[in-house]
């Protein structure tokens, strides 16, 4: 059985540059034991006739249809406050590099 050790305990907060009062080493330590044990009882289960998850809401095609809604503005209308427009449309500086 694997078991980890304060000292893992405090490489491992080091690692990922935690730092952790006695308490909190205590708590970790108990609560990553625990962690481990219960992958080791994973790991003596037998998955051979399983199938792999890779979506577990059922849902399909989650998406709407675009549609075009008219607010009953016309175009130049709403583009009069824009301070820079090429083509009716609202010009803007390029947002990709």
């Amino acid at each position: 059985m694997a078991r980890l050790s304060k000292d893992d305990v405090l490489k491992l907060a080091r690692l990922a540059r935690l730092e952790l009062s006695e308490e909190e080493v205590s708590e970790y330590f108990t609560e990553l034991n625990a962690i481990l044990e219960y992958v080791e009882q994973l790991q003596g289960e037998d998955t051979s006739d399983l199938k792999p998850t890779n979506q577990v809401t059922g849902l399909i095609n989650v998406t709407r249809e675009d549609k075009t809604i008219d607010y009953g503005y016309p175009v130049l209308d709403l583009l009069k406050n824009v301070p820079f427009k090429e083509q009716d449309q609202i010009k803007v500086r390029r947002m990709v590099g």
